[in-house]
Formats: structure tokens, sequence, C-alpha cells
């Protein structure tokens, strides 16, 4: 379909709790222009608010991508109305960018371990527990549903930097 501009940090809707999805049928065409635009810039997910639809849609996946050499495989999933549910308290950090947030990385503690429920392009559930970057890459596009950007997650900001700074000579970690 089409390749949509993604919007960058300080734009009020990534800051606004997306609307629930009432009617999956409809979105045929925001689905194939988030992949297109997912491709298009190696992302390892996308929600729709980065698009600038203010609904509760994420993509996400990564199989052989470049920005992300290192991570385990994570089946390409498109999740509607997500929920997530921690298991257990253990937590891990881990260095994350966003496509809205560019040239930037920071180290984020998210949940080790997950459950998400929501509904697939066809209206089928879909009832995962994931762990590690699988879980890492979920939490992350669900934040934005929730108008949270991982900079706000940050606990110490001497980890929150541009890339070429903090990494001069590339960046290698599993990231989200």
């Amino acid at each position: 379909m089409a390749v949509r501009a993604i919007r960058r940090m300080g734009d009020p809707l990534l800051w606004a709790r997306a609307q629930e999805v009432s009617d999956i049928s409809a979105l045929a065409d925001l689905v194939a222009d988030m992949k297109d635009t997912m491709a298009a810039l190696q992302g390892a997910g996308l929600a729709a608010p980065q698009i600038g639809v203010p609904l509760r849609v994420v993509l996400f996946g990564v199989s052989v991508n470049p920005r992300y050499p290192d991570a385990a495989a994570v089946p390409e999933t498109i999740l509607v109305n997500p929920v997530i549910e921690p298991l257990g308290e253990e937590q891990d950090e881990a260095w994350e960018g966003c496509l809205s947030v560019p040239g930037m990385r920071g180290l984020v503690p998210r949940h080790r371990r997950i459950r998400y429920r929501g509904f697939d392009i066809d209206g089928a559930v879909i009832d995962r527990e994931v762990e590690g970057f699988h879980a890492r890459v979920v939490q992350h596009e669900c934040d934005h549903l929730d108008g949270i950007l991982y900079p706000s997650r940050i606990r110490d900001l001497k980890f929150f930097g541009y890339e070429s700074v903090l990494f001069p000579e590339g960046f290698a970690e599993q990231d989200a």
C-alpha cells in the first residue's frame, strides 16, 4: 500500500491513549501501510499511533534485520486491542531505540516474561507467553498505545543519548 511518515517524539498524538478497535474488518489498509512502513525503516515493530492513527493496533516481528543482528527471531504478528500481563517481577535492562525517537538509544527496564492477548487481523484470539527480546518488543510497542515513549521508562538519563555518541563503533546489542 504505502510507506507512511512516522510521528516523532513531541507530537501530541504520541502522548495520548489510543482507542479500542471496534471493527477489525476495517483494518486491512492500515495494516498493509504499517507493514510497508516497518519494512522500509527496518523496524522491529510499529504502533498505529506512530503513523497518525489513534487505534490500539501494533505490528511486530524480527527475522533477519540489520538493525537487530543478534536478536532472537520474533514471529510477525498483528495484535489488535492488546492486553499485557507481567509473569513475575523479574526485569531486564536493555538498550532500546524507536522510530519516533530517531538516532537515540536508552537503557530501559522491562519485564522479562509476559503474557499478551489480543486479536489478529482476522479476529482470531492471540494468547502467548514470551520472554526476552520478544517480550521487550511487545512491551515497547504496546506502550505506544498508552501514550508512553521509552525515554519515560529510563531510570538514569546517563544511559540515554545519541547512538553515534553512545556507540561510536556501531550498535550490535539486542534492542527494540
